[in-house]
């Protein structure tokens, strides 16, 4: 095959890859919090624990910050500090609402057109603390409001990811320390 045959067969696997995940919904098998109130959830989140994975791996301080935009898409900022090096690592995003705004069902892209499942399954009353699934087995994260969870809320969260086939032995349990140690780090996107 010649360079352009080539060039264009490379051009139609990416462009139908795009199509396919910018139209394909994101769906869990999972029951969602309805009557969700997204205001209510804006604002400023800590990472408790989750299953650890290639973006958040040896990351500590980590932490996520959630903001209405003017299309009624959130914006989401994720940030951590790399435990071997020191640096601020962050990630910008967003989330749309995959059907009902009541319904804790969301997707998040921080990849352009790449769509993951946020599913908010448990959710504290008064919004301090969260259970997120994302679309199969390997995204869990516990949220709360403060850098400590109590042990009764994390038994909660843990019998009911454990009841929902999640492996709660692999939970990586976040170093939540103080808040970043210099101001002259340089987010990473």
């Amino acid at each position: 095959m010649d360079k352009k045959k080539s060039l264009i067969a490379l051009s139609a696997v990416a462009i139908g890859s795009v199509i396919y995940n910018y139209l394909k919904p994101v769906k869990s098998k999972v029951e969602v919090v309805r009557n969700f109130d997204i205001k209510r959830y804006l604002g400023n989140w800590y990472e408790i624990a989750r299953l650890d994975f290639k973006h958040e791996k040896n990351l500590r301080n980590v932490s996520a910050e959630y903001q209405l935009n003017d299309n009624g898409t959130v914006k989401v900022i994720n940030q951590g500090i790399d435990q071997n090096t020191g640096e601020l690592k962050q990630s910008i995003g967003k989330a749309k609402f995959v059907g009902s705004e009541t319904e804790g069902a969301l997707k998040v892209s921080f990849f352009g057109p790449f769509y993951s499942g946020y599913n908010i399954v448990q959710l504290n009353p008064n919004y301090e603390d969260a259970l997120i699934f994302g679309d199969n087995l390997d995204y869990i994260w516990i949220l709360s409001r403060s850098k400590e969870l109590s042990e009764d809320r994390k038994k909660v969260y843990l019998d009911y990811a454990t009841a929902c086939g999640y492996d709660v032995s692999k939970l990586t349990w976040t170093e939540q320390g103080d808040i970043l140690e210099t101001t002259d780090q340089i987010p990473v996107e």
